[in-house]
């Protein structure tokens, strides 16, 4: 998988070394050389992730890290931190500055290119997520930032046989998160936000476990943090190629893993806010905010492949225009918010008489239109005189129940003909019928001429 890098080191031997192996693996290299020119690189470049070293004149990498995922636009590329630092306070500032890993020099080129090929997979996702949350932003239906998180108060479940390290990572990580062990009562209860898997267990594959919760349904979402031995390189670059999304090294330090832990919930949170954006922008895209019917745009991509298939000989498809009688009228003896609450109930007993396979959409104002798959125009009729006698026979309450009002309707049918029939003479049928039930008085059904 090919991916755009920003390699950020001030001295230039490095850059050229680190560009050209990279290079080697045919991923697209950018570079910069101080902390500030990383910084508009980033904002202007959008990099796939960004290698930056520590120890630069001006700003060092820590405050470099620190804006990155200050800043809205930045924030979601994933950063390395490749350093001849080795101390264990150093890692875990650049843990804390929100840095997804932090490797000394020298460091070994498997180990850089696997977490390379990982960090780049998994942000995938996240770009094609962005991708649509942009189109929400602009809608207006999005929060105008999802990535809130602190990444606390998660659900870890931990999936290793050997007792006293699964016990230190639930000390490690229980006064900042519910954390359950492997085969215990409460194992995976009220959800997972986070599962650690040793991958040096002994009853159990490792390795394989992951790349079964990796392809599986219920859990390919969820992070996985793999335990490995810094002796058994291979299987850590194994884990990784699998799915695990980070690696944490024996002995387990508590800090790092609580830093780790804390990245990688805070991650997932942002990239399930990111889906709840979408699907929440997808719905209002086909749905009418009134009535929480669907609206004229999911009409109009649902309805013609319907009439088609009966063209061609398959299941009738039937069609009703209804429009609320004297509608204007009610606006302006009530105001427009009584007319609204007009709306809303005749939405809600439109609702109630009609089946779930049938599609009702507000296709605008006062006019509603049933779509009824599989039904001739003959049964079309007689469940739209049934709405019209719910509607007539009982009155409207408007302010807030306070007070009813008399509401009627008007009802146009039409139903589909073999041949040549399109969606747009479907509708134009129909709304003929109408015509002639509003010429004829009103508060009545007409079906079209036959």
């Amino acid at each position: 998988m090919s991916a755009r890098i920003l390699v950020v080191d001030d001295v230039p031997a490095n850059l050229r070394l680190l560009e050209a192996k990279l290079g080697a693996e045919y991923y697209d290299v950018i570079t910069a050389q101080r902390g500030e020119d990383a910084l508009n690189k980033a904002w202007r470049e959008q990099p796939d992730m960004i290698l930056l070293d520590v120890m630069m004149p001006g700003m060092d990498g820590f405050e470099t890290c620190r804006r990155l995922k200050d800043d809205p636009v930045t924030r979601h590329i994933p950063v390395v931190m490749i350093t001849a630092l080795d101390q264990r306070e150093d890692r875990l500032r650049g843990l804390a500055a929100g840095a997804e890993d932090f490797l000394s020099k020298p460091f070994d080129d498997v180990q850089l290119l696997s977490r390379v090929r990982s960090l780049a997979r998994h942000k995938v996702v996240i770009d094609e997520l962005r991708s649509r949350e942009a189109s929400g932003r602009r809608m207006g239906v999005i929060d105008a930032d999802v990535w809130r998180d602190n990444g606390l108060n998660g659900r870890v479940l931990v999936i290793d046989d050997a007792k006293r390290q699964a016990e230190k990572i639930r000390r490690a990580l229980e006064a900042e998160h519910t954390v359950m062990l492997m085969g215990e009562p409460e194992e995976g209860r009220g959800g997972v936000d986070l599962f650690i898997v040793s991958v040096a267990a002994e009853s159990f594959d490792g390795l394989k476990l992951i790349a079964r919760m990796h392809s599986g349904e219920a859990t390919r979402r969820l992070p996985i943090l793999a335990v490995v031995d810094p002796d058994h390189m291979p299987r850590a670059v194994r884990a990784l190629e699998l799915g695990a999304h980070d690696i944490i090294y024996r002995p387990i330090d508590g800090d790092e893993l609580a830093a780790r832990t804390r990245t990688l919930i805070k991650r997932r949170r942002y990239v399930e806010a990111l889906r709840q954006s979408l699907d929440q922008s997808l719905e209002l895209a086909v749905t009418d905010q009134l009535t929480g019917l669907f609206n004229r745009r999911y009409l109009a991509s649902h309805l013609e492949p319907l009439v088609q298939r009966a063209a061609r000989g398959g299941e009738p498809v039937s069609l009703l225009v209804a429009d609320i009688d004297y509608f204007k009228r009610i606006n302006d003896a009530f105001g427009h918010d009584v007319g609204d609450e007009v709306i809303k109930e005749f939405a809600a007993r439109l609702a109630t008489n009609f089946r779930p396979v049938d599609i009702a959409c507000r296709y605008g104002g006062e006019e509603f239109v049933v779509v009824m798959p599989g039904t001739r125009g003959d049964y079309a009729a007689l469940v739209a005189e049934r709405l019209r006698r719910h509607v007539a026979g009982s009155a409207f309450p408007i302010k807030g129940g306070a007070e009813r009002i008399d509401v009627t309707v008007s009802i146009g049918v039409s139903a589909s003909v073999t041949g040549a029939d399109t969606a747009d003479k479907l509708l134009k049928r129909a709304d003929e019928a109408l015509y002639r039930a509003k010429q004829a008085g009103r508060n009545r059904v007409i079906a079209e001429a036959a």
